[in-house]
């Protein structure tokens, strides 16, 4: 059975459309491209199309300036088959273990130029300002491997920080890129199991490993499962804290969990904050499906005692954490959470239906959460919505001073707006609401790239 159905079901055409329809007022200092990058099978009847990670990745973009939506553009990323079943020529670049791969998950800026990120050993593709591809990119023969899902940027160094794995190391590889887009170190942590490791975090001290029991299966390769990784109780679970400066690696142990994603963390004195979504387990039998719903926790880390302290910060399912990265890694206040419907259906079913839950609002939903005040404010979307993932754009000084963009279904026009709200009038009126002339699946991560 697919699970590109509901909010995920893939759109089946390229779509360029120019001077769209805004609500309200689209703020002046809004110019560059909010993009966003996702899943989405040539076709259903595709192997591909049989796990929610493998699908072909789509770029969809809006282009934003003086106040004008410019223009909206969805791609997908040429890797070989696509340009092939596209009837297009290859595009260049080299290959990571001659495994090519469009990659789906997130879609980043540096340098001027704009990167189609995956994990699991795939270079990542680069793209034209308007979403062509262009080619796999290696940053010059600066990686040894490939790349990663998520970077994390520091925003004082302007260095670009990645985790990379692959199934056939025996290491993950820590990966700095400076802010003219070259590599300048690659490091190299011997794990065993060949675990995957979907994201990091980043502090001023240190690199953050999350080191869980979800490794590569050779048995459930052998049975021809898509994505054979599973839960691993032989493995357990531990955070390392690598030092940026020295690459020496603290592990310290933790309850058996499984995190996708991290909102952020930081030093506190002599202890290591890091607040992550986690699951009880995933990927039980190399389903994505069962093993638990997630909260929003945090793990206190006293790399002194060896010892990790829990705290639930938000006890409702959510996912993808974003929060002002001008503040990546040091202490902040702010943190931004989406729920949706179709997302639930997806990625845990066996384990409760919504309707069970204590809110029962909690269905396509935008949270802002105040971490020093333990509050959250939501904003609720509405059945069918399937609200995407919030992304905070700062506009002042203060760390709530901007705007949260996030797709959003319309299921009066049957296609998508981007919903552009005030982060300081979190539940207010949108400041402008962008009309898109057809549907955004839901998919993963993306990014706004100021020009």
């Amino acid at each position: 059975m697919t699970p590109f159905t509901g909010g995920f079901a893939p759109v089946t055409d390229e779509t360029t459309a120019f001077d769209l329809e805004v609500t309200g007022r689209i703020p002046a200092e809004l110019n560059g491209r909010y993009l966003r990058n996702g899943p989405n099978p040539l076709s259903l009847d595709d192997p591909t199309a049989s796990h929610l990670f493998l699908g072909e990745g789509m770029v969809h973009g809006v282009r934003l300036r003086d106040g004008r939506a410019e223009w909206y553009r969805n791609r997908w990323v040429r890797s070989a088959r696509v340009a092939e079943r596209l009837g297009e020529p290859p595009r260049p670049g080299p290959l990571h273990k001659n495994w090519d791969f469009a990659a789906n998950t997130h879609v980043i800026g540096l340098a001027g130029r704009t990167f189609a990120t995956v994990e699991a050993g795939p270079l990542p593709y680069e793209l034209d300002y308007e979403l062509d591809t262009v080619g796999t990119c290696d940053f010059d023969g600066g990686l040894p491997g490939g790349f990663a899902a998520h970077t994390h940027l520091d925003p004082v160094s302007g260095e670009l920080h990645a985790l990379a794995y692959f199934f056939g190391w025996d290491h993950h590889q820590h990966i700095v890129i400076d802010p003219k887009g070259s590599v300048t170190r690659i490091r190299d942590i011997p794990i065993a199991d060949a675990p995957m490791l979907h994201d990091f975090a980043l502090t001023e001290r240190y690199v953050v490993i999350y080191d869980l029991p979800v490794t590569f299966s050779q048995a459930h390769a052998e049975k021809g499962v898509p994505l054979p990784y599973a839960w691993n109780d032989a493995h357990g679970a531990r955070i390392g804290l690598m030092s940026r400066q020295s690459g020496e690696v603290r592990w310290v142990e933790v309850d058996p969990c499984w995190v996708f994603h991290t909102l952020n963390a930081y030093d506190d004195g002599d202890e290591v904050v890091v607040d992550v979504v986690r699951y009880p387990k995933r990927f039980v039998d190399a389903r994505l499906d069962l093993g638990g719903l997630p909260t929003l926790d945090r793990w206190t880390i006293d790399p002194a005692a060896g010892k990790v302290r829990q705290t639930r910060l938000d006890d409702r399912p959510q996912e993808f954490p974003r929060m002002d990265e001008r503040r990546t890694g040091r202490p902040y206040r702010y943190g931004y959470t989406s729920a949706a419907r179709d997302l639930h259906d997806v990625l845990y079913p066996a384990d409760g239906e919504l309707e069970d839950l204590p809110d029962q609002a909690f269905d396509n939903t935008l949270i802002k959460h105040d971490l020093a005040r333990g509050t959250q404010e939501q904003r609720w979307f509405g059945r069918g919505a399937y609200v995407g993932e919030p992304a905070f754009v700062a506009s002042g000084a203060a760390e709530d001073d901007g705007y949260v963009l996030v797709l959003v279904n319309n299921e009066t026009r049957g296609a998508a707006d981007l919903v552009i709200l005030s982060a300081q009038d979190f539940t207010g009126e949108p400041v402008a609401t962008v009309h898109l002339p057809a549907r955004v699946p839901l998919g993963f991560h993306g990014s706004w790239i100021a020009d």
